[in-house]
């Protein structure tokens, strides 16, 4: 039997790679204690989509209530499925800036720590098996806030000349900036995937994602850009824009996308690798310009302010470069743009939400 272990199984880009690999005839083990609505109340709950997997799924996923930190609980799950495990999609996270400057010791006990305990395991148990972890583009602190950037009348740019013009990409540094204590969690495991990649010759991977989003997003204020968005113009609650003039930019990659791009390094994977993955130019937008689509598509105005001071270490301007993952995985192309994304967003949440 061939078994993919899916860390946080039930929240957005967990539950995307249970959905892909059950449809694609796989044995889907998923760990899931449903910490984000410890993290971010009642509303962010990942029960309902942990409910939906089961129902759908009831003989190919097979869901375990542990906490990555119980390293006696995860090194038995992992004992108990052996070498048959041949791939781990790690997703588990604490994701929000502010939250973790509140309690920096789940923070990092949670997104470093237990990445370690999830690694060890896979070393000790069944090494051959591919490691894929979700990243964020936060391991570069606030460094891309130093490029020569321009404000335009919807949202920053970048000179057409520049090199970064396409995107970011894997060679900008990561050191000698402010990450916030969420991107330092963050950049501790993103080093420890690599370094267990090339130090044990194992195939892993360090997915740097910018905003994730998709349908299946429990989008809350801290964390889960345009699913929040998208419910607050539905439902008529109050938004807040922090900072930048509501000019800052995000690339966006729809689950989807992400976890196709997993599915491919899986096929043919490498050592310690690292990718900086995103909507790149093919889908991105300001947080004005998705105030206006979200408004578009609900056909609602929604209610928002704008507080001048900026999250500490947000970017200003991000969009990922792709191409060295697109070089490696030709196969792989992106194929949701932001326009799409938002109206599944809408369409797929109207009956529970409203």
């Amino acid at each position: 039997m061939t078994i993919i272990l899916v860390t946080g199984s039930a929240g957005l880009i967990g539950s995307e790679s249970v959905r892909f690999f059950c449809d694609r005839g796989y044995t889907v083990v998923g760990i899931d204690n449903n910490m984000r609505q410890t993290f971010f109340g009642e509303n962010a709950s990942t029960k309902w989509n942990r409910d939906l997997l089961l129902e759908k799924y009831e003989e190919r996923y097979i869901h375990h209530n542990i906490d990555i930190r119980d390293r006696e609980a995860v090194t038995k799950l992992f004992q108990d499925y052996g070498t048959d495990i041949s791939l781990i999609i790690h997703t588990a996270a604490q994701p929000s800036h502010d939250w973790a400057a509140r309690d920096p010791y789940t923070d990092f006990t949670v997104n470093a720590n237990g990445t370690l305990i999830l690694l060890e395991n896979t070393r000790q148990i069944c090494p051959n098996a591919v490691f894929i972890f979700c990243s964020t583009n936060k391991v570069y602190g606030d460094k891309p806030n130093f490029l020569p950037l321009i404000e335009q009348e919807w949202r920053w740019e970048i000179e057409e000349t520049h090199p970064y013009s396409v995107g970011i990409d894997e060679t900008m540094c990561i050191d000698q900036c402010k990450h916030s204590l969420f991107g330092t969690s963050k950049v501790a495991a993103d080093v420890l995937v690599q370094e267990y990649g090339r130090y044990f010759d194992m195939k892993t991977a360090s997915f740097r994602g910018g905003c994730l989003t998709g349908p299946s997003h429990s989008g809350t204020e801290l964390h889960g850009f345009l699913s929040y968005l998208m419910k607050c113009t539905m439902l008529g609650k109050p938004y807040r824009v922090y900072g930048y003039k509501g000019k800052q930019v995000r690339d966006n990659i729809h689950s989807y996308d992400l976890v196709n791009a997993f599915y491919h390094f899986y096929q043919a994977p490498r050592i310690g690798e690292v990718y900086n993955i995103g909507g790149s130019r093919f889908s991105n937008c300001s947080i004005l310009e998705a105030i206006q689509e979200c408004e578009a598509i609900a056909e609602k105005k929604l209610n928002w302010s704008y507080e001048e001071v900026n999250r500490s270490g947000d970017h200003i301007w991000w969009i990922s470069d792709v191409r060295k993952f697109q070089q490696h995985y030709p196969g792989w192309n992106l194929t949701y743009g932001i326009k799409n994304i938002i109206k599944e967003i809408y369409i797929q949440n109207t009956s529970r939400w409203n």
